[in-house]
């Protein structure tokens, strides 16, 4: 029987080394193995079953002021582009009247979607003014003037006639209107496009104030008008004059009819014109219904 080779001591380390490398990697592989089943096992679970799952965190919604009465009478839900000008303007108020029922300590810092009550306190807001009938008018027939003379009941013609109503005395519509300026009428009424009249006239003409008032707006902050006035006559009437060259009057001052308050001129307007509008309750009507034929 052949017998086997002696092996020397560096014979057995060269076959020890060989063995022991495939070892090393079966060891390493079982290790890996074994560490990804511990992982596997420790990972989080969510029951599904239970359906107890943890919200995500909301952040508290943010209530404006006055929200609570959005839609109710006599309030007004703020929107984008309003100034507090505008919204006096288009409620019928002086907008510091608005800002102090509301006690906006900075009033040209509104919110979109805020909420202002735009009629007195103690005022629900839904009380209108309505002007009696009389037998053969229109209804809706501007007053007679103070003056004596007759308010337009229909817009004016190219002949500047038109119908006048008489109507009852001692109301708010008893106002007594006057033009504010001399020129030529350019642009008529159109509750769409033009919320007033446009009068021609050249730079530095005088604009005379409607009817007797207070100054409850002189200034530019109103985009579009200019340099412009507003007058508040009674608790229905507002009158507006836009584009002026020059204002004469202050806020809260008192002026009377005739009274001169600006000179004509071409702010913000390619030309020369006065914008004027009668307001009634904030909504704009036809000036021609109200004032008397020329």
């Amino acid at each position: 029987m052949e017998s086997l080779p002696a092996c020397g001591p560096h014979k057995r380390t060269h076959w020890t080394s060989g063995l022991a490398l495939p070892c090393a990697l079966a060891a390493a592989v079982l290790l890996a193995v074994g560490c990804g089943s511990r992982s596997l096992s420790n990972a989080p679970v969510e029951d599904r079953g239970t359906g107890l799952s943890r919200p995500a965190p909301v952040d508290p919604v943010k209530l404006l002021p006055g929200a609570e009465n959005a839609g109710k009478p006599g309030y007004y839900s703020v929107k984008r582009g309003d100034t507090m000008i505008r919204i006096g303007l288009e409620n019928g108020q002086n907008w510091r009247d608005i800002a102090r029922w509301n006690n906006l300590e900075t009033p040209y810092l509104i919110e979109v979607g805020q909420v202002l009550r735009v009629v007195p306190p103690g005022s629900d807001g839904t009380q209108a003014v309505v002007r009696p009938v009389l037998p053969g008018s229109a209804g809706s027939a501007p007053v007679q003037g103070g003056s004596g003379a007759q308010a337009s009941s229909a817009p004016v013609n190219g002949n500047g006639n038109g119908s006048a109503s008489p109507a009852s005395s001692g109301s708010d519509e008893d106002v007594g209107w006057i033009w504010p300026a001399q020129g030529p009428l350019v642009a008529g009424f159109d509750e769409a496009k033009n919320k007033g009249l446009d009068i021609s006239g050249k730079s530095g003409d005088p604009v005379l104030a409607s009817a007797d008032g207070r100054v409850v707006y002189s200034g530019a902050g109103l985009r579009g008008y200019g340099n412009l006035i507003i007058l508040k006559h009674n608790n229905t009437f507002l009158t507006a004059y836009a584009h002026n060259k020059s204002l004469l009057v202050k806020e809260d001052q008192t002026v009377k009819k005739g009274q001169k308050i600006a000179e004509m001129g071409n702010s913000d307007s390619e030309k020369v014109k006065l914008h004027f509008e009668i307001r009634r309750q904030g909504k704009p009507v036809d000036p021609a219904k109200y004032l008397p034929a020329k």
